[in-house]
C-alpha cells in the first residue's frame, strides 16, 4: 500500500504563514530636568544643602552614565544580533527540502534496494546445470591395470523442483522490496515531523527575544519614573537601584533567548548535516491555531499511517514466506543423464539416474508451523499498535485544543485588561499614588501572561505536529471547509 506524497506539504500547517513580530513598546521621552535645591535660611545650613545636592547630582550623574553604557552596550550586541537576524529568510519547506536531498537516512533506502533486488534476481535463478566427467576401472591391479578396460562417463545433472520453489522465492524477495517504499515513507514523516520540531524551538526563541524587548522596554521607563521621583525627593534611592535590577534581569533574559537562539539554529541545521547553519531568521506564527476535527474523524486517518501500512506488507511478507515453506514438503528430484565409453571395445552407452529424498513433508513442517505462527502474531501487533497509535492521537488532540484555548483566552480576556493596568499604574507610579512595588509586581505579572501564552502556544503547536505525524496530513481543515482547503 503505497501513501500518497506528502514531502513538502506535511506538518506545514501552523509554521509557514508569514512571521508576525510583535512591535517594540516604545518608551516615552525623557521627563524634565529636576527641579534645583531650595537654600536654606542660614548661610551654612544653605551650604551643607547645596554640597549634598551636589553630591547627589554627582552619584545620580555617574549613575546615568552607567546605565547608559551599558544600555548602549546592550543596544549594540541587539543590533549586531538583529542585523544577522535580517540578513537571510528560512521557513519550513526549505528545510523539508534540505533533509530529503542529503539526510543519509533516506539515501540509505536506495541501497537497500539494490540490494534486495540483487536477492531477489538471485532468488529468481532456476538450479544450476552440473556437467560432470567420471572415469572407472582404470590405474588398478591385474586386469584393471592402466586404461585397457577403463570406463569414462560424460553426465550432465541438474535438480527439478517441485512445489512452485521458484516462484514461492521470487514472490518472498519481491515482496521485502515493496515493504521498503512504506518503511522509507515512515522514516520520511519521523524526520520531517522532527524536522518541524527543531524549527518550532528557533520560531520560540526569536518569540522569546520579542518578549524580552517588551519587558526591556517597560523597565526601562520604569527606571526613568524612578529618577524622576529621586530627583524630586518623593522615594529613595533604592526605588531606583531595585528598578535597575529589574531592567538588568530583564537585559539577562533578552541575552539568553539570543543565545538560545544561536543554538536552535544550529540544532536545526545539523538535521541535515551542516554545522554552520546558512540562515538567520525564520517565518512562523506560533499563535497560528487553526480548527481541528474531533478524536473520531481523526482516528479515520490512522490507516494511513506508515507504522499501521506497512503490517500490510508484513502480512504479504509473512504470508510469502508460509507458501516458502509448504513447498518444501514436496521433494525435489535430482537427475542425471551422460554417455558412457567402454575402452577396451570402443563402445558407447547411455546412462541415466533419478533420485529423490524420503520424508520431505515431515521435515517442512516445524517451518510452516513457525511461518503461519508469525503470520498470526503479525494481526495481534497490529492491533496493539493501532491502539498505542489511537492513544497517542487522542492525548494530542487534547493538549492542541487546551493550548488553544488558554492561549486564545490569555489574548482575549486577560491580555486587554493587564495592558490597561500597564497604563494606569506607570501613570499612578510618576505621580506617586502607588509605589515601585506594586509596578514591578503588574510589570512582572503582564511578562508572565505572555510567556505563559506562548508557552501554551508552543505546546499546542508541538501536539499540532505530532497529530499530522500520525496521520500524514498536510494540514487540518476545518469541518466545514472545503476539501484540500488550507487553514
Amino acid at each position: 500500500m503505497r501513501l500518497r506524497p506528502t514531502a513538502l506539504a506535511v506538518l506545514t500547517a501552523a509554521l509557514c504563514f508569514s512571521a508576525q513580530a510583535q512591535p517594540p513598546v516604545a518608551a516615552p521621552p525623557s521627563p524634565g530636568s529636576p527641579p534645583g535645591a531650595q537654600a536654606g535660611t542660614h548661610a551654612e545650613t544653605g551650604a551643607a544643602a547645596r554640597g549634598g545636592s551636589k553630591r547627589a547630582d554627582s552619584k545620580r550623574a555617574d549613575s546615568k552614565r552607567a546605565d547608559s553604557k551599558r544600555s548602549d552596550s546592550k543596544r549594540s550586541d541587539s543590533a549586531r544580533i538583529d542585523s544577522s537576524r535580517t540578513t537571510s529568510f528560512f521557513s519550513l519547506d526549505d528545510a523539508f527540502g534540505r533533509i530529503q536531498d542529503s539526510h543519509p537516512d533516506l539515501r540509505l533506502f536506495g541501497n537497500q534496494r539494490s540490494v534486495l533486488e540483487a536477492e531477489r534476481d538471485i532468488a529468481a535463478q532456476k538450479p544450476a546445470y552440473v556437467a560432470g566427467a567420471a572415469i572407472d576401472n582404470a590405474l588398478g591391479t591385474g586386469a584393471l591395470s592402466g586404461t585397457k578396460v577403463a570406463e569414462v562417463t560424460l553426465s550432465l545433472a541438474s535438480v527439478f523442483e517441485r512445489g512452485g520453489k521458484l516462484d514461492a522465492r521470487r514472490a518472498f524477495a519481491q515482496s521485502r522490496i515493496d515493504a521498503l517504499a512504506v518503511d522509507r515513507e515512515g522514516r520520511r514523516l519521523d524526520l520531517l515531523a522532527e524536522a518541524a520540531r527543531r524549527y518550532l524551538a528557533v520560531v520560540a526563541e526569536q518569540r522569546r527575544i520579542d518578549l524580552a524587548e517588551f519587558d526591556i522596554a517597560q523597565r526601562t521607563r520604569a527606571v526613568a519614573a524612578a529618577r524622576v521621583r529621586l530627583d524630586a525627593g518623593a522615594s529613595p534611592e533604592s526605588g531606583l537601584l531595585t528598578a535597575q535590577a529589574q531592567l538588568a534581569r530583564a537585559e539577562l533574559d533578552r541575552s539568553r533567548a539570543e543565545r538560545g537562539l544561536l543554538a536552535a539554529r544550529q540544532f536545526l541545521a545539523a538535521l541535515w548535516g551542516e554545522r554552520d547553519p546558512g540562515f538567520a531568521n525564520v517565518a512562523g506564527d506560533p499563535y497560528a491555531l487553526p480548527p481541528i476535527q474531533d478524536a473520531s474523524a481523526l482516528a479515520n486517518l490512522l490507516e494511513r499511517n506508515p507504522e499501521l501500512t506497512r503490517f500490510v506488507d508484513q502480512r504479504r511478507i509473512a504470508e510469502s514466506r508460509v507458501r516458502l515453506a509448504q513447498s518444501q514438503q514436496q521433494a525435489d528430484i535430482d537427475w542425471q543423464v551422460g554417455l558412457r565409453r567402454q575402452q577396451e571395445n570402443g563402445d558407447f552407452g547411455f546412462v541415466a539416474s533419478v533420485s529423490m529424498p524420503l520424508g520431505a513433508a515431515a521435515r517442512a513442517q516445524p517451518g510452516i508451523r513457525g511461518a503461519q505462527a508469525e503470520l498470526a502474531l503479525l494481526e495481534t501487533e497490529r492491533e496493539a499498535k493501532g491502539l498505542s497509535l489511537y492513544s497517542t492521537l487522542v492525548e494530542a488532540q487534547g493538549r492542541y485544543r487546551l493550548g488553544a484555548l488558554e492561549a486564545e483566552r490569555l489574548k482575549q480576556d486577560v491580555l486587554p485588561r493587564l495592558e490597561r493596568a500597564e497604563k494606569a499604574a506607570e501613570y499612578a507610579y510618576r505621580a506617586g499614588a502607588i509605589s515601585y512595588l506594586e509596578l514591578a509586581l503588574l510589570q512582572a505579572e503582564s511578562v508572565a501572561v505572555r510567556r505563559q501564552r506562548l508557552d501554551a502556544a508552543l505546546d499546542a503547536q508541538l501536539a499540532l505536529i505530532e497529530i499530522q505525524r500520525l496521520t500524514g496530513e498536510p494540514f487540518l481543515a476545518a469541518p466545514n471547509a472545503p476539501a484540500g482547503a488550507t487553514p
